[in-house]
């Protein structure tokens, strides 16, 4: 039992091997839509390094209880498993813990359902400490439904007490040690994130804009963040290479600084559970002033891709933030995919990260962007102060510099924390706004 509280069932520790894919499509789907989530499907499950055998795409009119899929159906993608000596059937739908263990009784075959999948693929590519700990939580919640499904010796009973008795079952116990760990995985958390808040207040002590990165899984972002500011963010052909947040700083024009924060890539019908699992990275995209939302212009499906982002950012509170979007991989787009980025999002941003076409552009709205959400300051400084010129370079951003007569005119934007140093010099006072306001 110890081993199933650091590691819950996946289908890494069943060894399997090779599966078959069930897609479904339902009346209310568009044309299509099934077929493209089917080989969302494929790849997500290549990801675990599992070999797909064969896709089976089904149609559903109304849900079986029992199985999801009328008995018919059922009986044929098991006969047509066991004819490919599939040892793995993942359904693209989220199925009950009943439906799961009555396909797994039926079939004597390990059945998953779609989000079993992310879980197991969250779970290999998590790397901070609070990553794994929202793994290791969404993971629990999910088999605990499922341990009769999950356990062969549950079944088992414990005398209790010098009489005996029936006692309690090792299911019961099982559920038991499951909800402790439940509940020890949630206090560490808490610590871990007031840990993530404490850093957070000293990072912005010194305000600085802050924007995250957001958009579909493997739409670029790792690429576009590392072309932006020279780092090296793991960056992958693969869906969910970036689970943790990373942060890097952007010197824009006039040594304005930004900071820029790489975040878990979207995907459609993602877990509820882990929109709040990871709130590590999404909350990111809470606390930022602006979002730059990434697209690949290559994918055939970028609207779709679109459309799911902009709902989970709604989900996160986060859809009303100002949002700068962007094109990616211009340098393999067909004019046809040009044609179509225009008609979704006419102001986006073309770019690519891998050539670096582009680039110059997003950074110029980045900084037109931050103006208008703090505002500036004009001030008239002395010419033999030039050690206020050096702290407004280092410290704020200068958008204006002009040496007169009098002194040097500076019109540019100040840190609220040294509004009472630069007082003295300011002229005309414009709305000036932290980022620690802003983000509240």
């Amino acid at each position: 039992m110890a081993d199933f509280l650091d590691n819950t069932p996946s289908t890494e520790s069943k060894r399997c091997e090779r599966a078959l894919l069930v897609g479904v499509h339902t009346q209310t789907m568009q044309p299509g839509e099934a077929q493209e989530l089917l080989g969302e499907l494929k790849e997500l499950v290549e990801n675990l390094s599992i070999g797909v055998v064969h896709s089976e795409l089904i149609n559903l009119r109304e849900p079986n209880p029992a199985t999801l899929l009328g008995s018919g159906k059922t009986t044929q993608i098991i006969t047509l498993a066991k004819h490919m000596e599939a040892d793995l059937i993942v359904i693209d739908v989220s199925l009950s813990p009943a439906q799961q263990r009555n396909w797994e009784k039926l079939s004597g075959i390990a059945v998953i359902d779609r989000e079993e999948v992310i879980l197991d693929i969250f779970a290999d590519r998590a790397q901070t400490r609070e990553a794994v700990l929202q793994i290791a939580l969404a993971r629990m919640e999910y088999s605990l439904p499922r341990l009769s499904r999950a356990w062969t010796h549950l079944s088992r009973q414990r005398g209790k007490g010098k009489l005996g008795g029936e006692g309690e079952t090792q299911l019961e116990q099982d559920r038991r040690l499951v909800r402790d760990r439940i509940t020890r995985l949630k206090a560490e958390l808490v610590v871990v994130q007031k840990q993530r808040g404490v850093q957070r207040r000293k990072r912005l002590r010194v305000p600085v804009p802050t924007a995250s990165i957001v958009g579909y899984t493997n739409a670029g972002k790792s690429s576009l963040i590392n072309a932006l500011t020279g780092s090296h963010v793991m960056a992958e052909d693969k869906l969910f290479a970036t689970l943790d947040p990373t942060t890097r700083q952007l010197i824009l024009r006039g040594n304005q600084k930004l900071l820029v924060t790489d975040t878990v890539g979207f995907i459609r019908r993602l877990p509820h559970r882990l929109v709040e699992a990871f709130k590590a990275t999404l909350e990111e995209t809470i606390v930022a002033d602006f979002l730059i939302h990434v697209i690949d212009v290559t994918n055939p499906n970028f609207e779709h891709h679109h459309a799911t982002t902009l709902s989970v950012l709604g989900e996160l509170g986060a859809a009303n933030k100002p949002i700068i979007t962007v094109f990616n991989k211009l340098d393999a787009a067909t004019p046809g995919d040009l044609q179509r980025a225009r008609q979704l999002a006419p102001d986006a941003i073309l770019l690519s990260a891998h050539t670096r076409a582009g680039l110059d552009d997003l950074e110029a709205r980045c900084v037109e962007l931050i103006a208008d959400l703090h505002g500036s300051t004009e001030m008239l400084v002395p010419h033999d102060r030039y050690d206020v010129i050096a702290r407004l370079h280092t410290l704020g951003h200068i958008q204006e510099q002009e040496h007169r007569d009098d002194g040097i005119f500076v019109r540019g934007r100040i840190p609220l924390t040294q509004a009472g140093y630069f007082a003295p010099f300011i002229i005309t006072a414009g709305k000036v706004v932290s980022p620690v306001q802003s983000a509240s």
